[in-house]
């Protein structure tokens, strides 16, 4: 199945983890996609894969100018913009009484201004060819309580605010531009993997487990998928938990 055939993705974080996996299953279903990172050799590595289809752009997803750029380049080299996956993002452990104002910032300057930056551009962009679909990277931290993320909590939980605000925003302004938000709980990426030491889980071993909270990368892609799919055309302004049931066993 070609399920998102003709479309053109923009991922941001794709790189590594499930940037990455987004990306390479977007372009096995059909899709052109655009990888955006800061690691330039991974990310070009990972568009090399994919094949011509795929243009690397590196990119801080926190600078305007940036993604000015990055979505000027994907207009001049695809013609179009239909899917925007805002995935890049950073963890940041820290209570309330841990957090300085300097990471606080920090964390907020990324996952909420680089979102808040990827929605606005990837908008105008999109209402101009008839529509699209923005899925957002959230987390189970936005819905429940994690002491030890404050910070990465706040800003998650903003991004799930902002994406049913830009969810209504968009229906009422007659765009067809759906906005939704995806919400794991643990992912086995390296970004997490760094929380426990660093050494990679074999996914076979925590699928042993059936109160395994940690899926694997393709599992997020799955969804993200979908999402950019016409099958999800009337999914907007929704929160999609992807976390075993986590959220409802308590956090």
């Amino acid at each position: 199945m070609q399920r998102v055939e003709g479309k053109v993705c923009l991922v941001t974080g794709a790189a590594s983890g499930i940037g990455r996996e987004d990306a390479l299953l977007l372009a096995r279903e059909g899709a052109r996609v655009v990888l955006t990172d800061l690691n330039e050799e991974a990310g070009r590595a990972a568009a090399a894969e994919i094949g011509e289809n795929a243009l690397f752009i590196r990119h801080d997803i926190a600078s305007e100018s940036d993604w000015q750029q990055v979505i000027a380049t994907t207009l001049a080299h695809f013609g179009r913009l239909d899917v925007l996956v805002n995935n890049a993002a950073i963890l940041a452990t820290g209570s309330i009484e841990d957090t300085s104002l300097e990471l606080w910032q920090r964390v907020q300057r990324i996952n909420g201004d680089g979102y808040f930056l990827g929605c606005k551009y990837a908008i105008e962009a999109m209402k101009k060819t008839g529509g699209g679909s923005i899925v957002n990277m959230s987390s189970v931290a936005a819905l429940g309580a994690m002491p030890m993320f404050c910070a990465y909590s706040a800003s998650k939980g903003a991004v799930a605010a902002m994406t049913r605000s830009i969810a209504r925003h968009c229906k009422e302004q007659g765009y067809r531009i759906r906005c939704n938000s995806v919400h794991p709980d643990g992912v086995n990426t390296p970004m997490t993997q760094a929380l426990a030491g660093g050494q990679p889980i074999p996914q076979e071993l925590l699928d042993q487990d059936p109160m395994n909270r940690m899926c694997a990368p393709r599992d997020i892609a799955n969804v993200v998928l979908f999402l950019a799919s016409d099958e999800s055309r009337f999914v907007n302004g929704a929160e999609l938990r992807v976390d075993n049931a986590q959220l409802i066993s308590g956090i």
